[in-house]
């Protein structure tokens, strides 16, 4: 993944769930992308 990637994914993370980037941080990109995929596709299911 890229920088950016990661970085938008975190940003998506944090306005969804309530979290703040130093919770973040430490996780890994399959971490962070498993994370964002789950909460995408449960946005993309309520519309």
């Amino acid at each position: 993944m890229s920088r950016q990637e990661r970085k938008n994914m975190v940003h998506f993370i944090e306005r969804m769930r309530g979290l703040d980037s130093g919770q973040l941080k430490h996780m890994t990109d399959q971490e962070i992308e498993h994370i964002y995929n789950t909460l995408y596709f449960k946005l993309e299911n309520q519309e």
